[in-house]
């Protein structure tokens, strides 16, 4: 703008109230704020008090006629549904702003503060805040009702099944479930013998549940049906629905003798192979060559074969010599290096095995591997016996073995945890089933801090109670594998009175 521009200088209007003689900006009723609103209130007529119906068991809220809505205390689900209770006296005002003014959890109250405008004397707009206070009146909704008159009812229900000596699978699967919230839904969880069963009140709860076990594990499933009732007026049926899911008994670090025509099928593998790797596919190593191939659940269960030997037949061995004669093949992302070792039983020193493994990378002198002793077990297996001339290797090395290197850390707590279904345990059994079922979970636990990739898809928390021993040395499980802190998450409570750790294995 030129510096010799001549500027008119501009002055705001003001005019006298009628009412009260105050100066003011001119608006279309000639009255300031204060007089309008002393004569006009736009929100007479509309609501102040409104009851609404809330179900106490599943926090949910009744939407007339019948649906019921799940929402938290001052969130945005329930302040759009209580705005929507005042859909009709809305219509006589443009509805600018709605929040919630706080109030006790216990008082069965809930208040709205609305901010409304409304054109009134000569198109003049007025804006005004008022306060809507909702009263909670306790109502249990179908479901519940039905639930609570008979707990036990259930609409389907998942049996989930794996026919092995051990419970690996559904400790990984438990913290998948949760991790996912897959059974957030489920009415009751079940520990059942070789296995877990879940009921739903909603078929289509189920149908989702089984799906996600199809994308976490290699299974099969059948469904049926059963009537309960019928009303033959409306020709109306109810039926409880099973579905029965079996999960393949092949389980990680398994020792597997395949059939010809899968060994044929996967390009002449093996035969003796081991399961690395289970998700909805099985990954399958030769030990010997470092080839991976890879089943997925309909080439698994057109055949389905069973394991050579398990988890629990693993040896332990003393390793003496160590010599490298591959470089470092990457498989599957994970490394290997093939090498010929010489180890013995730790229980007998008589026998020396010389030997080829692909544990090169993580194997020293001195070291203890776990490994699958083939040299004295009496194996009976039927798709072994069809292979001619087979040479079979006297000891097959599975991992390293960290078992005397934790017993300087036995009986002290771990700095994480992990979380647990709210299930129903199975106390018919007695002890040593209590016993065993805690060395498996022990067991879990190991395979968690040995391998990284098995926790990858999983959520561990940090353990409040943990502190560390002043007068541990540095030594101490210094080659003992851990997990890193980095890799925990804190765990979140919503109250005081909530203790984390009734839910919680240390």
């Amino acid at each position: 703008m030129a510096a010799n521009m001549f500027v008119v200088p501009q002055t705001k209007g003001t005019v006298l109230c009628c009412k009260c003689g105050i100066l003011m900006a001119p608006n279309p009723a000639n009255m300031c704020v204060t007089c309008l609103r002393s004569e006009v209130d736009i929100t007479e007529g509309l609501r102040k008090h409104a009851t609404i119906m809330h179900c106490p068991e599943c926090d949910s809220y009744l939407q007339p006629p019948r649906t019921w809505l799940k929402a938290q205390l001052e969130s945005k689900e329930l302040l759009t549904y209580c705005v929507k209770r005042l859909e009709t006296d809305l219509k006589k005002v443009r509805l600018v702003n709605a929040e919630f003014i706080w109030t006790e959890p216990h008082s069965k109250r809930i208040k709205v503060k609305l901010k409304v405008q409304k054109e009134v004397l000569n198109g003049a707009i007025l804006e005004q805040s008022y306060v809507v206070e909702y009263v909670l009146q306790d109502h249990m909704c179908e479901s519940c009702t039905r639930f609570q008159a008979n707990p036990d009812q259930w609409v389907a229900s998942v049996q989930l099944r794996q026919r092995v000596s051990h419970r690996r699978t559904f400790f990984y699967l438990e913290q998948l479930i949760l991790k996912h919230d897959a059974a957030v839904h489920a009415i009751k969880i079940k520990q059942m013998d070789q296995g877990i069963d879940f009921f739903f009140a909603n078929k289509s709860h189920a149908s989702k549940f089984v799906e996600f076990l199809d994308k976490v594990a290699p299974t099969k499933r059948r469904e049926s049906k059963q009537l309960v009732s019928h009303d033959p007026k409306n020709n109306s049926y109810n039926y409880k629905y099973t579905f029965s899911v079996e999960i393949s008994p092949i389980c990680r670090e398994d020792l597997i003798c395949l059939p010809p025509r899968v060994a044929v099928s996967l390009g002449n593998l093996g035969p003796l192979v081991i399961c690395t790797k289970v998700t909805n596919n099985i990954a399958l190593l030769d030990p010997l060559t470092l080839r991976q191939c890879f089943l997925d659940p309909d080439q698994y269960w057109r055949y389905s074969f069973k394991s050579l030997l398990g988890s629990r037949q693993l040896v332990e061995y003393d390793v003496f010599n160590v010599e490298v004669v591959s470089p470092e093949f990457n498989v599957g992302g994970s490394k290997y290096v093939m090498a010929d070792v010489e180890v013995a039983r730790v229980t007998d020193y008589g026998k020396l095995f010389y030997i080829r493994t692909h544990l090169g990378h993580i194997l020293k002198p001195g070291d203890r591997a776990l490994g699958y002793d083939l040299y004295g077990a009496n194996n009976n297996d039927n798709e072994l016996d069809k292979y001619h001339n087979l040479v079979i290797p006297e000891v097959i090395l599975i991992k390293k073995s960290y078992e005397e290197k934790r017993q300087k850390k036995r009986g002290k707590p771990r700095p994480w945890k992990l979380k647990s279904l709210d299930m129903e345990l199975n106390e018919s059994k007695g002890r040593g089933y209590e016993e065993k079922m805690n060395m498996e979970y022990e067991e879990f636990l190991r395979d968690l801090e040995e391998n990284p990739e098995l926790r990858f898809n999983l959520s561990l928390y940090r353990n409040k109670d943990y502190q560390p021993s002043e007068m541990a040395s540095v030594s101490d499980g210094d080659d003992a594998p851990s997990v890193p802190l980095e890799e925990l998450l804190a765990d979140l409570e919503l109250s005081e009175e909530e203790d984390g750790d009734d839910s919680m294995k240390d």
